[in-house]
């Protein structure tokens, strides 16, 4: 592993733990499936933010 990939590595990982947690907390509060929020942003950035948003705070806000 080359050093930019391990510059890399070291700043995706909080990214995405933060992300994670994030989501499932969020997604506790809303009464959501938790789980499937946090996992899933654990994967990658930012397109569970973003489906997020979409499907569980806009439709949150139109209530």
């Amino acid at each position: 592993m080359t050093a930019h990939e391990l510059t890399i590595t070291l700043f995706v990982i909080p990214v995405l733990l933060a992300q994670g947690i994030w989501l499932y907390i969020d997604a506790k509060k809303r009464g959501t499936y938790a789980w499937a929020w946090g996992i899933v942003g654990l994967i990658q950035f930012p397109m569970p933010l973003l489906c997020y948003y979409i499907f569980i705070i806009r439709r949150d806000r139109r209530r």
